[in-house]
């Protein structure tokens, strides 16, 4: 939840995705996302999963991002309908490399001006999708 008085709990309508910047910050969270994935040694074996141009991934991320954190449900008015499972059954994902997703977003979170609760709070609830995504014990 906000700390901030007034402020609606992160998670009700649009809250998270103001707190995250709107479209603008969600952007730059993603930006710093590959990015990580790109140097953290931990990350190589799922940036081998992706094309060397990252502008599609980095486009679909962040249209997810802003419609699950409460805005624009952009990534549907673009790609059509999430199946966050259904489409990484074709990676082998196990929990080392769920976890290597999240230290990349984490990294990436880090070098955002969040507030620090609400930072905490979107690596919790990323948790959800990439648990998700696992498909290997």
């Amino acid at each position: 939840m906000s700390s901030e008085t007034g402020k609606r709990p992160y998670g009700t309508g649009d809250a998270s995705f103001q707190a995250a910047g709107g479209y603008d910050g969600i952007k730059l969270l993603v930006d710093d996302f590959y990015r990580a994935m790109d140097e953290l040694p931990q990350a190589a074996p799922i940036r081998a999963m992706y094309p060397d141009d990252l502008t599609e991934a980095a486009d679909k991320l962040t249209r997810f991002l802003c419609g699950w954190l409460g805005g624009p449900k952009l990534f549907s008015e673009k790609y059509g309908p999430i199946a966050i499972p259904a489409f990484h059954r074709q990676f082998p994902i196990d929990a080392a490399r769920r976890d290597a997703w999240l230290d990349c977003m984490r990294a990436a979170a880090e070098k955002q001006p969040f507030a620090e609760d609400f930072r905490q709070y979107l690596l919790a609830q990323l948790y959800v999708p990439a648990e998700r995504s696992r498909n290997l014990p």
